[in-house]
């Protein structure tokens, strides 16, 4: 599976569980860390959690699997490690706060808007 096909099963899978305001940074070109960075925003801890299992199990049934975990235990911010692609899910205070699209703000922003209006079809 690609970098890019991986941002797009996990950009999907939180649109899936009603994940807000998905954003994607490209930065490759920027850093060895991840192709992609995915960005979510979550109402809730619980959403929070449904959000990260809506991920692992759309990379499992692709055949990938998570390599790290940080922030499962009910905090504001978890992160999930694809190696290629980091999925980042917050509380909308924890990503005013970290405010990585302006932290990365070199990174190209991926147009989604063919991405995720292909769930709306199906």
């Amino acid at each position: 599976m690609t970098s890019y096909e991986a941002m797009t099963l996990l950009a999907r899978a939180l649109d899936s569980k009603k994940g807000l305001d998905i954003r994607v940074l490209h930065t490759e070109e920027l850093t060895t860390l991840a192709d992609y960075f995915v960005l979510c925003t979550a109402t809730s801890n619980t959403q929070i959690r449904a959000l990260t299992e809506a991920c692992e199990e759309a990379m499992e049934n692709a055949g990938e699997s998570v390599h790290h975990i940080e922030g499962r235990q009910g905090g504001a911010w978890t992160l999930l490690d694809f190696s290629s692609v980091v999925v980042h899910i917050f509380t909308e205070e924890a990503r005013s706060f970290y405010d990585l699209e302006r932290l990365w703000g070199d990174a190209h922003q991926v147009d989604l808007n063919g991405v995720l209006n292909a769930n709306e079809a199906e």
